[in-house]
């Protein structure tokens, strides 16, 4: 029997002290000023939950746990939840669109 589909894809809004940070900016050469900074992320678990643990220190993301400001469920919700293998190249699939809007994407 297959498991229903329970991976999500989910967007965190950085801090723009983010792009202080050497290795955030070297990832983005074509980040566009103002543009947002952003985590792309995907978990088993819902996303609210995945982004209180990044903020708790738990199995977090050094940046969102220093940077980490809100979800974007705007940029996510249209297609969560999915099978994880789809979540893995939709995850990918998101930080290529991001980044190539000019936004500074940082991935695990």
């Amino acid at each position: 029997m297959a498991r229903r589909p329970h991976h999500h894809v989910y967007v965190i809004e950085l801090h723009p002290d983010v792009l202080l940070e050497r290795k955030f900016r070297a990832c983005n050469p074509d980040y566009v000023a103002g543009k947002p900074c952003v985590y792309v992320g995907m978990t088993g678990l819902d996303p609210d939950l995945r982004f209180d643990k990044h903020k708790a220190g738990i199995q977090a993301n050094a940046f969102v746990f220093r940077y980490g400001l809100r979800l974007l469920p705007d940029l996510y919700e249209g297609f969560n939840p999915m099978r994880y293998d789809d979540a893995v190249d939709k995850e990918i699939e998101v930080g290529i669109d991001l980044r190539s809007a000019g936004f500074g994407v940082w991935q695990a």
